[in-house]
Parts: structure tokens; C-alpha cells; sequence
């Protein structure tokens, strides 16, 4: 019994060497990339005042998830409508256009939507290439999906400035949830506001990818890879990396407080850290993160349900 005992100890032993060689490779997993703050404080809850830019010399991949708040269930009352109290909006939308509507991809389960607006605060009219078909002048593209006898939409691209938005499908206890926080994918640069300047979009319907090329060069795609009532997963490739210099990747939201908020936390993972790193939004300055979060603990008045977001999966290569 003595030498079975010793021969089941020796491999506990070993097991437990064996888990702790793999727990700091596990910990180490993804490229660490610089993430810097440069927030300003606001009163107008209609203001992008938070602004996380991502920025790193090599990084050709990762990935963005949108997901519904831990709160998400407790919420009885959701709020979305626009507040501008403490606002001044004046000259935000200067170029005049002709409003139109025009479905440029339609299957019984997905439908993608150009949409042109009276006005908008840039000139820039972007082609948007769906198979052999291309139209331009849109300023929203809408990516719709119908789950349970409706459609939700899930995806939009406002290609005048680069800006993203994203949201799961809606949760059992809501009917609809909330936009919040935009991004931006692919060299940011600021020309008033933040925006990465895009010379063309296509889209393949088969993949749900959209390509983009940009005006100074270079080009990326981003992947529909993942979508249920818990979050929303996209798949972001660039060609060729953006570099040190430039933010590859950003956040744009709003802060005025906890409660009137669509970021209030962030919360990083450095690399070969098993921990978590919390704080506050708007005092937390940068970090070299392998992983990064950007959300809220406690509901708010403006946009309850919006989701929070993860920059995640930092890497050199194509998957």
C-alpha cells in the first residue's frame, strides 16, 4: 500500500507541475498592447467625451465583443431617447444630402440597409460594393437579422467616418435593447473628432464580412462571427498592421456620472497576469493590456441596456 500510495502521490505531483507550467502560458496568451485614455469631462449626455484609443506596432488581428450588462435582467424600465440637456450640437452637420432608404442585401434571415440623411458633419460620399452591385452617399449601413417572428438590428457602419456600433440580440426580458458605445477599426486619426477615413466598403453577404480599404492605404475586415441574446463577437483582420504611431482600434462613448453613463468602468489584464486591474473611467489613465473591458456595474438613465464591450485576442497573424 505504501509504494501505491507513493506512485498516486508522484502523480498528483506531477499533474500539479504540470498545470502550473501551463498556467503562465495560459496567463501569457495574446500580444500586449498599449491602451491610453484620452477622456474629457462633459455635462451633455449626447457628447463622445470618452475616447480609449488602442494602439501597438504589430497587431494584424483581434477580436471586439459586445455584450449585455450583468444587470441586463433587473432592468423594468429601459431608456434610449436622447438627452441634450447641457448640449450645444450647433455645426455638428453642415452637409446638406437627399434623404434616402435603399436595401442593398435581403434573405429571409439577414438584410443590409444604406440609409442617407438630410445632413451629415463630413462631405465624404464612400462606395459600398454588395456582390456586383454598388451604390454610394450612405452614411448608415444597418445589418438586420429577424430571430423569433422579428427583425433585429445588430451592426452598423457609418462609412462618412469609420464609426461602428454593435448589440446582441435582445434578451428574453426585453423586447429591444440599446446602442451605446461606438468604435473604430483601422487607422484613427482626428480631423475635429476622431474617425478612420474609409475609401470603400463591400460586403459579403456569405461570410457577414465587411471589407474596407482606406484612404491613405491599407485595409480591414471585419467578421460577423458570433451572435445569440448574450453577445455579439467580431472578427477584425488589418493589412498591414497600422503601427506604433497610430491607434489601430478605439472606444467612443459617454460619461457625465455612474448613472448617466454608457462607459463608467474599465477594467485590463496585463500580460502574465492572472487578475483582473479595475477603475474608474475617466480617471484611469493607460495600460498595457492583453485584454480590456469597458462597461457598467449599475444601471443608468441613458441607454440602460446598451452593452458593455472586450477588445480581446491581440495578435501578429491571420487566424
Amino acid at each position: 500500500m505504501r509504494g501505491a500510495n507513493r506512485a498516486i502521490l508522484s502523480i498528483l505531483v506531477a499533474a500539479d507541475l504540470w498545470l502550473a507550467m501551463l498556467a503562465p502560458a495560459s496567463a501569457q496568451a495574446g500580444l500586449p498592447v498599449e491602451v491610453i485614455n484620452d477622456s474629457t469631462p462633459t455635462r451633455c449626455a449626447e457628447e463622445d467625451n470618452v475616447y480609449l484609443r488602442f494602439q501597438a506596432e504589430r497587431v494584424r488581428r483581434f477580436r471586439i465583443e459586445a455584450r449585455h450588462p450583468a444587470y441586463v435582467g433587473t432592468i423594468v424600465a429601459d431608456r434610449w431617447a436622447p438627452d441634450f440637456t447641457n448640449c450645444s450640437m450647433s455645426g455638428s452637420a453642415d452637409h446638406k444630402f437627399e434623404r434616402r432608404r435603399l436595401t442593398l442585401y435581403e434573405t429571409e434571415e439577414w438584410q443590409l440597409v444604406g440609409l442617407t440623411f438630410p445632413s451629415f458633419w463630413r462631405p465624404n460620399s464612400v462606395p459600398v460594393r454588395v456582390g456586383q452591385r454598388t451604390d454610394t452617399g450612405f452614411h448608415l449601413l444597418q445589418l438586420w437579422t429577424r430571430f423569433q417572428e422579428r427583425a433585429e438590428e445588430v451592426l452598423v457602419l457609418y462609412p462618412a467616418d469609420g464609426y461602428w456600433r454593435a448589440r446582441p440580440l435582445a434578451p428574453q426580458t426585453l423586447r429591444a435593447s440599446a446602442y451605446g458605445s461606438s468604435f473604430l477599426v483601422g487607422p484613427v486619426e482626428v480631423q475635429g473628432r476622431p474617425l478612420v477615413d474609409i475609401k470603400e466598403v463591400a460586403f459579403d453577404p456569405a461570410t457577414r464580412t465587411f471589407s474596407l480599404a482606406f484612404a491613405r492605404g491599407g485595409s480591414a475586415t471585419l467578421r460577423l462571427d458570433a451572435l445569440d441574446q448574450e453577445r455579439i463577437d467580431l472578427d477584425v483582420t488589418l493589412e498591414p498592421p497600422v503601427g506604433p504611431s497610430q491607434p489601430f482600434a478605439a472606444l467612443r462613448s459617454m460619461y457625465v456620472t455612474e448613472t448617466n453613463s454608457d462607459v463608467a468602468q474599465v477594467a485590463w489584464r496585463e500580460q502574465g497576469s492572472v487578475p483582473w486591474v479595475e477603475a474608474p473611467v475617466m480617471s484611469f489613465k493607460r495600460a498595457r493590456a492583453v485584454e480590456f473591458w469597458a462597461g457598467r456595474r449599475v444601471p443608468s438613465r441613458h441607454n440602460t441596456s446598451a452593452p458593455d464591450f472586450t477588445f480581446r485576442d491581440f495578435g501578429t497573424r491571420e487566424r
